[in-house]
């Protein structure tokens, strides 16, 4: 995958709170890349010129639009001098635009947005972050890179932990592995940081669920097993050495995928982990709709989520009218 950065929307979704987390990470990409930044709000507040009263007058209607999109434009321009952005080049855009999910994917595609930056946020004061409903939209329909900022740590050096899947458990793309060593590449240089690999596996077969008291049906000799945690490693280590990650770096683990990685980013402490979200039908989300909601509930780092090659959004592409003002703010150094 290209893994040039050259245009970073931030969706900003509580405009009365400066998001200083993704704010941060937004500008040490930028800086790191050189790209230019825009901050985004979908406005969910009905749009005048559509759900007004028809009784209402054109200059009633007209005011109350432009004191909305004054409001936003304001507040967007506030953020956008927020000391982290210093030095960089802020765009500042707001729309009427439904659903939330939708409406970044379509300014995302818009400007050629190369990464999007959304957050989680905790339901309750000191609270764990989760994820909302447009957080999995996104991870859905996003066919961009999606970064979603889950912790407040900065990116010092960071680990980077790309979780691959080269047996395709999950029905995956067969190029999905690559873009994702691609894209842990590039961020660990972007960033400073290291790269780190991960896989885990289940066993072959535990031994057959049976009354209690009675003997299983079934069991694999542990030689068996052995044998094929050899060769998941060995793939593992093709797949890791061809993206020059040494050993040290490569995790490969039995267990079940959300526990193990939660486990292996703590004890490396990592700051991104990079995975992969293959969009299924409502009846058949087998990764997004199992793995992923497990996996991403158990992280407390933040987690960048990379499509296969080819992916389609199925969002609906629209004309969208900018309210907000979208001039270029170039913050001073």
């Amino acid at each position: 995958m290209n893994d040039d950065i050259r245009h970073i929307l931030v969706a900003i979704r509580d405009l009365q709170h400066a998001p200083k987390s993704e704010l941060r990470k937004a500008a040490a990409l930028a800086r790191a890349s050189g790209a230019a930044v825009e901050l985004y709000h979908a406005i969910e507040d009905p749009d005048p010129g559509v759900a007004w009263p028809e009784t209402a007058s054109a200059e009633e209607v007209a005011r109350h639009r432009s004191t909305l999109a004054e409001s936003c434009e304001r507040r967007l321009l506030r953020l956008a001098r927020d000391e982290s952005l210093q030095g960089l080049t802020v765009r500042c855009t707001s729309s009427w635009d439904y659903p939330a999910h939708e409406a970044i994917i379509r300014r995302a595609l818009v400007i050629g947005a190369d990464l999007v930056i959304a957050a989680t946020r905790p339901h309750l004061p000191g609270a764990r972050l989760v994820l909302r409903n447009t957080d999995w939209e996104l991870i859905r329909h996003c066919p961009i890179p999606l970064l979603l900022v889950k912790s407040a740590r900065e990116y010092r050096n960071p680990t980077v932990l790309a979780a691959v899947d080269p047996f395709h458990a999950h029905a995956r793309p067969a190029d999905l592995d690559a873009r994702l060593l691609d894209a842990g590449t590039s961020y660990a240089r972007l960033l400073g940081g290291t790269l780190h690999v991960f896989h885990s596996y289940m066993p072959l077969l535990n031994a057959a669920i049976v009354p209690l008291g009675t003997t299983p049906l079934l069991t694999i000799p542990p030689e068996i097993e052995e044998t094929h945690g050899r060769q998941i490693t060995q793939e593992i280590d093709r797949l890791a050495a061809k993206a020059g990650v040494p050993r040290a770096c490569r995790h490969v683990h039995l267990g079940d995928v959300a526990g193990e990685l939660a486990a292996v980013a703590r004890r490396t402490r990592a700051g991104l982990v990079v995975m992969g979200a293959v969009s299924r039908s409502a009846l058949k989300r087998l990764f997004i709709g199992n793995a992923a909601e497990r996996v991403l509930d158990r992280l407390d780092c933040d987690v960048l989520i990379v499509k296969p090659r080819g992916f389609k959004s199925g969002v609906e592409r629209r004309p969208v009218v900018d309210v907000a003002s979208s001039a270029v703010v170039s913050a001073a150094a």
